[in-house]
């Protein structure tokens, strides 16, 4: 745990009353980018963080504007200390539920945020940042590749694989649109219909792309010395590939949230407004937690819109408490 002091607290980075302002569940992007704004609007911030970032096995992130081909942890590791230097508590660690405490007095309730091991740290608002998860196919190669030469995101990877032979793993209904976007990479795309049963429609939109499709159910990724060669078929033919994209099943990482009742949208996710509040008030979601779309740019940009308008609800607190007070002491 990483401490400082923050806007003249005499107690951490905490208030008098042991509370944050804000507490931030996830240190990527998204939620280090939030608890730089509040920190520089002088709230008591602190960043809870379990280290699996979703990128981790990327070797480079790209389409960041003055990050492109930064290794993810050089990113998240000059964020963590450029919070610390404005006084953010760094707390490593995994949070296992998020409770709304009880309004006292007439004045604003709060959260209490349960760590795992049984430490509990109080907040006003909580902002969560913990991204997704990927829920892969069982296809020997797919999980041992992932990131490498195994993807996702043809924005984050597609240059970098332009003009080589690539498959597209039938394993998601995505995967035909996924095939029509890489054509936009490489000329060499060959979606492997696997389970898939493209449409009529489908399969002319994929011939007048000029991808192929590959019938037959996909046995393995052929791998020889860490690399892709191949997508290997049931009836035992390999046809040579670079590189495979897969559309996996993404899940937002949320369960802490259950016991708050928050409104999901049509796709499961938390719902938001453009600014990142949820349906109860004083919870707020940002980056791949609220959006599976979201690259590391997009959740830098989410989380700083969150603590603007975050802190503006904090005003608000503020203000009410102080016409509450007695003459003198607000």
């Amino acid at each position: 745990m990483t401490a400082g002091q923050n806007g003249g607290s005499g107690n951490g980075n905490r208030g008098g009353d042991g509370r944050y302002d804000v507490v931030v569940i996830g240190g990527g992007a998204g939620g280090l980018n939030a608890a730089l704004v509040l920190a520089r609007a002088r709230r008591r911030v602190a960043v809870v963080d379990a280290g699996e970032p979703r990128n981790a096995p990327a070797a480079r992130m790209q389409g960041f504007l003055s990050r492109d081909g930064m290794p993810p942890a050089a990113l998240l590791e000059v964020g963590r200390s450029e919070v610390a230097a404005y006084g953010v508590d760094l707390i490593d660690g995994s949070v296992d539920e998020v409770l709304q405490e009880p309004r006292e007095g007439g004045g604003p309730g709060g959260f209490s945020v349960g760590l795992a091991g049984g430490a509990v740290l109080r907040g006003r608002h909580v902002l969560l940042a913990t991204g997704l998860r990927d829920e892969l196919p069982g296809l020997p190669g797919v999980r041992e590749q992932w990131g490498k030469d195994v993807l996702f995101c043809p924005y984050c990877h597609g240059y970098e694989l332009r003009d080589r032979p690539i498959g597209v793993l039938g394993t998601h209904p995505g995967a035909v649109g996924h095939a029509l976007l890489l054509r936009q990479w490489s000329a060499d795309i060959v979606l492997f219909a696997h389970t898939l049963e493209p449409s009529e429609d489908e399969r002319a939109r994929l011939a007048a792309r000029g991808v192929r499709v590959e019938e037959g159910e996909v046995k393995r990724l052929a791998v020889e010395d860490g690399t892709v060669r191949g997508v290997e078929l049931a009836d035992g033919r390999v046809v040579p590939r670079e590189a495979a994209f897969v559309f996996p099943r993404m899940v937002p990482r949320d369960g802490m949230l259950a016991g708050l009742g928050c409104a999901r949208d049509e796709m499961g996710w938390p719902a938001t407004d453009r600014a990142g509040r949820t349906s109860v008030p004083g919870v707020w979601a940002v980056g791949n937690a609220a959006d599976p779309r979201a690259q590391v740019v997009t959740a830098a940009g989410m989380g700083a819109a969150a603590a603007f308008a975050l802190n503006l609800d904090l005003v608000d607190e503020d203000v009410e408490r102080a016409l509450l007070a007695p003459v003198g002491q607000g």
